[in-house]
C-alpha cells in the first residue's frame, strides 16, 4: 500500500482500528464520479482511495498478483479481481484476496442508479457514509416536488390559516400529465393568451414553451392509462406550469440563482446553506416576443455557450457575492435581504414538504442545487466550465467533507464550518453576529444564521474553528 500522509491527531499507523468512529486512521473511499469531487476526494490528506471503477490505484495495491508467465490473465470487476476466460490452466494467476472488500469503505459518493440497485441489500456499519437517501426523488421529480408542496400548504392553511400558506406562493401554477390534463384545460380555457411552459417530469434541461393560443395546447400527445393495464404503453409524465413572464433583468437578461444545500438529517431536519454560488444569465435581451428562442429565456451555461456572439471571456455567470453587491446598490440593502430571505423559505419549505416522506438513515447525506426560480435538482452538475467555476466547486466539496467530519476534528456544535453555515437543526438557526452582511441601519438585530453572497474568507475560518475545537476536547 503506498504511504499516505500522516496528519497528527486523527490518522494512525494501524488502519483497521477504530472501526466504529473514525477518528485515528485513513479515511477511505470510492467515488462513481469523475470531476471536481474526485479531485478533491484524491487531494484530501489522510484519505485514501479503495478501488473501483475510477480507481487509480495500481493492481498491486488491490489485491492481484498475476503470475510471471502471464500479466493479462486479470480482468477487474468492480472491487475484485477474477480470472478471465483465457484457457489457461488456474496455476497460471495467482489470486490474492485484496485488502479491501466491496464495503470496505468509509465514505461512498455514488450515482443514483448504484444506490436503487443496491441500497435495499447492503449493510452499512456505525461509521459509514453515502450520498442520497433511499427516496431522494421525492423532491428532485418535478411532479411529485409539486405534490409535496400542495399537501404541505393546504395541511398549512388547515392548521394555520390562509396567511401562513402564502408563504408557500413561490412556485407557479402547475400541473400534471396525464392524470390532471382535465384540469389543465379548465385552467387554460379561463386564462386564454398568458403562456404554460412543459418539462418532462424526470428529465432535465428540456424545455417545451407552449405559447399563447386560444386553442387546448397539442404539444401532449396521449390519455390516461391505469398503469394495471400492461397491455399499453404508459405516456411519459410531464409537468405543466405557468411561465413567470416578468422575471427580474439585469442589464435587459433574465438570469437564476444557483444556491447549494446540505441535508444531513431528515428527522430531525438539519440543513446548511453555502454562502457561495452564481447567477446564471441568459445571453440575449429578455423579451416574450421570441418564446421559441432558447438563448432568451434559457440560462444554462450548456445551451448560452452555443450562441452565435457569445464571449467565453466574460461568460454568462455571476457570483452570488457580486449579484448581491450589485442588487443592494441598485435595489437597497433593506430589498436585497427581503430576497435573499425569501430564497431561505423556498430552500425550509420545500424540505419540509418531504421531511416526512424521505426514509431517513443517519448514513445518508444529500446535496441538492437550487435554481431560483426554474427549478431544484438532487446534486446538481459538478462539473466545471472555468477556473473560478472550479475553485467554487472544489471549496463547496471539500468544506462538504469538513461539515460531515469523518475524521471527528468538530465538536458537533459549530454554526458554520468553511462555507456553509447551518441554517436549521430542528428549528431556525439565530445568527450570533452578522458583521458579514451588515443590516442597512448597522443595528445588531437577530437575524438568521444565512449569508448567501456574503463574504467567504473559509480558509481562515477553518484554521480558527479547528484550533477552537482542539481546546475545547483537550479541555
Amino acid at each position: 500500500m503506498s504511504k499516505v500522509a500522516r496528519i497528527p491527531g486523527y490518522q494512525s499507523k494501524n488502519p483497521k482500528q477504530n472501526r466504529g468512529i473514525i477518528g485515528d486512521r485513513e479515511i477511505r473511499f470510492k467515488c462513481s464520479l469523475q470531476n471536481v469531487i474526485l479531485d478533491v476526494l484524491r487531494g484530501r490528506p489522510g484519505w485514501t482511495e479503495v478501488p473501483g471503477p475510477n480507481s487509480q490505484v495500481p493492481a498491486a495495491q488491490q489485491g492481484t498478483r498475476p503470475s510471471n508467465q502471464q500479466t493479462s490473465g486479470l480482468t477487474q470487476t468492480g472491487n475484485q479481481s477474477r480470472p478471465s476466460n483465457t484457457g489457461s490452466s488456474q496455476s497460471s494467476n495467482i489470486i490474492v484476496p485484496s485488502r479491501f472488500s466491496d464495503g470496505d469503505w468509509d465514505f461512498y459518493w455514488c450515482d443514483r442508479e448504484w444506490l436503487h440497485q443496491n441500497y435495499d441489500t447492503m449493510f452499512l456499519h456505525e461509521h459509514q457514509k453515502i450520498l442520497h437517501f433511499r427516496n431522494h426523488y421525492e423532491l428532485t421529480r418535478k411532479n411529485l416536488m409539486v405534490k409535496n408542496l400542495k399537501r404541505l400548504r393546504k395541511q398549512t392553511e388547515r392548521e394555520q390559516g390562509k396567511t401562513e400558506a402564502q408563504s408557500f406562493d413561490f412556485y407557479p401554477t402547475t400541473y400534471e400529465l396525464p392524470s390532471e390534463y382535465h384540469i389543465f384545460v379548465e385552467e387554460f380555457k379561463k386564462n386564454l393568451g398568458i403562456i404554460w411552459i412543459m418539462k418532462p417530469a424526470a428529465k432535465e434541461n428540456i424545455n417545451h414553451y407552449q405559447t399563447r393560443q386560444k386553442d387546448v395546447p397539442e404539444t401532449y400527445v396521449g390519455e390516461y392509462q391505469p398503469l394495471s393495464d400492461q397491455t399499453r404503453d404508459v405516456p411519459e409524465t410531464y409537468v405543466v406550469q405557468r411561465y413567470i413572464e416578468n422575471p427580474l433583468l439585469i442589464g435587459g437578461r433574465k438570469f437564476d440563482v444557483r444556491v447549494y444545500v446540505l441535508v444531513c438529517s431528515y428527522n430531525p431536519l438539519k440543513v446548511w446553506l453555502y454562502r457561495g454560488g452564481f447567477a446564471r444569465f441568459s445571453n440575449t435581451r429578455f423579451s416574450l416576443d421570441s418564446i421559441e428562442d432558447t438563448y432568451v429565456h434559457l440560462t444554462n451555461v450548456a445551451v448560452q455557450k452555443n450562441a452565435p456572439d457569445y464571449d467565453p471571456e466574460k461568460g454568462c455567470k455571476w457570483s452570488t457575492q457580486q449579484l448581491r453587491k450589485y442588487l443592494a446598490a441598485k435595489h437597497g440593502v433593506d430589498k436585497v435581504q427581503k430576497m435573499f430571505k425569501a430564497i431561505d423559505n423556498i430552500i425550509i419549505k420545500s424540505l419540509q414538504s418531504v421531511q416526512k416522506i424521505i426514509i431517513n438513515d443517519k448514513h445518508c447525506f444529500e446535496m441538492y442545487g437550487y435554481d431560483v426560480v426554474n427549478r431544484n435538482q438532487c446534486f446538481s452538475s459538478l462539473t466545471a466550465s472555468g477556473k473560478e467555476d472550479y475553485d467554487l466547486k472544489f471549496g463547496l466539496i471539500s468544506d462538504l467533507l469538513n461539515v460531515l467530519d469523518l475524521e471527528n476534528r468538530l465538536t458537533g456544535k459549530e454554526k458554520r464550518i468553511g462555507g456553509w453555515d447551518l441554517l436549521w437543526d430542528d428549528g431556525p438557526i439565530v445568527a450570533d453576529d452578522n458583521m458579514d452582511c451588515t443590516p442597512a441601519n448597522g443595528s445588531a438585530v437577530s437575524t438568521p444564521n444565512s449569508y448567501l453572497g456574503c463574504f467567504n474568507d473559509r480558509k481562515k475560518q477553518l484554521r480558527e474553528i479547528y484550533l477552537t475545537a482542539q481546546s475545547v476536547k483537550k479541555s
